[in-house]
């Protein structure tokens, strides 16, 4: 397609980027409102990703809309990792919630915009607690998942924990999730004028590479 014999780097990133997120939709164009919302969003999770020392470094921001998506942040992985710790798992499901955290610290108020990140760091931490044994409060004891049964033209669910049991889950899930949020909000009010920044060159440029990222984390906060 770009006239060129060999595949280089590029090509395969942008093949990794378009299974992962989509084709991207440069002809969709967003409010001046909407490329804040989004860009906050995005920057907060790449700060928190940034922050946690268990996140896999940021590869690239953009507000640039991809599948359903009306931006991302994309993380890669230094090496190949065949176990996830506890530790890590709980810096991934924070960053998750990272761009919830930046809509609601700068915005002051919440959108639906969050309602994927909130699924996924919701059934990491359900891993957590029913099929790792991650939780002190329910121990070591794998509970799963409720069991479909077909019986005759009916569906039954086979649950596979006592009511009390489940109670204790959810609590514990919800413990889990609120703490990730509340420890994304200190992240972000420790760094809110990083937020700032590199919200705004996200703005302007709409998709900003991992090097860049870094970069202008890493330079001194300008004057407000």
């Amino acid at each position: 397609r770009k006239g060129r014999k060999l595949v280089i780097q590029e090509d395969l990133l942008a093949a990794f980027e378009l299974v992962i997120a989509g084709t991207e939709k440069k002809g969709s164009v967003l409010t001046e409102f909407e490329k804040k919302l989004v860009a906050y969003h995005e920057v907060g999770h790449a700060i928190c990703a940034k922050c946690l020392p268990n996140c896999d470094p940021v590869h690239e921001i953009s507000i640039i809309p991809r599948g359903m998506a009306a931006g991302y942040t994309m993380t890669l992985p230094d090496e190949d990792k065949s176990h996830y710790f506890k530790s890590k798992m709980l810096d991934e499901m924070t960053m998750m919630l990272g761009g919830r955290a930046a809509e609601a610290l700068i915005l002051g108020d919440v959108t639906t915009g969050a309602s994927n990140d909130i699924e996924r760091a919701t059934n990491l931490a359900r891993g957590m607690v029913v099929k790792y044994g991650m939780s002190d409060v329910i121990g070591p004891v794998f509970h799963g998942a409720q069991q479909e049964v077909f019986l005759g033209k009916e569906l039954v669910q086979s649950k596979a924990c006592s009511e009390e049991v489940a109670a204790q889950i959810d609590a514990e899930m919800k413990r889990i999730l609120t703490g990730c949020m509340s420890r994304a909000t200190e992240i972000l009010s420790q760094h809110v004028q990083k937020l700032h920044e590199i919200s705004h060159v996200l703005m302007e440029k709409e998709k900003i590479d991992g090097e860049e990222f870094e970069a202008l984390f890493a330079a001194p906060a300008q004057a407000e």
